[in-house]
């Protein structure tokens, strides 16, 4: 894949850095030091990981010696299968772009189906991860846990705990909400 552009947004924001939205800057992808990246996995329960990118072999394999048997993927910008491949891991890719605009209730549905279903073995651990794990992963995380019976206050006030970096736009929250309403599952 040729290098491209991902925005990231600060938890903190600062002033804005050109692209027109406060707090964003602008960052190669894949990153320049990927080479120093190890794999960025936050544990939010004994068996569901949240993080950043998967971006070389070495790094996936690390993933597969933490556990992790299956992966589900909301980045868009690279598709992990060819690596977990050799690792016996599964990957669901599940990609979306962070945008900042409301998610449609079918990426949740796909990735909540994919996740019950990983979760359902008894020996196995899911690692759900976008390219920095501060939007779309976390998102997701928060649809699992709710559809598994997590209050959604609690819900993200342990994702946002465990993985500091987290951040919940106002639109990714009622995304997720309006999925959770539609599948009956909203517990306040």
């Amino acid at each position: 894949m040729k290098p491209g552009l991902v925005l990231v947004c600060n938890r903190n924001p600062g002033p804005q850095s050109g692209a027109g939205v406060p707090g964003l800057k602008a960052r190669a992808f894949p990153p320049e030091d990927a080479d120093n990246f190890m794999a960025d996995i936050t544990w939010i329960t004994g068996r569901i990981g949240l993080g950043g990118a998967i971006w070389r072999a070495d790094q996936m394999a690390e993933v597969a010696r933490a556990g992790v048997t299956h992966i589900l993927n909301m980045q868009r910008e690279f598709d992990d299968t060819p690596l977990a491949e050799r690792q016996g891991i599964t990957v669901f890719w599940n990609p979306i772009d962070d945008d900042f605009e409301p998610k449609p209730s079918e990426v949740f549905r796909r990735g909540v189906e994919f996740a019950l279903q990983a979760l359902d073995g008894a020996d196995t651990k899911l690692y759900v991860h976008c390219a920095a794990g501060v939007h779309r992963g976390p998102m997701m995380v928060l649809a699992i846990l709710c559809a598994t019976g997590w209050e959604f206050a609690a819900a993200v006030e342990t994702i946002e705990r465990e993985r500091p970096v987290a951040d919940f736009p106002e639109v990714y929250l009622e995304s997720v909400k309006q999925y959770l309403r539609q599948e009956s599952m909203l517990k306040s």
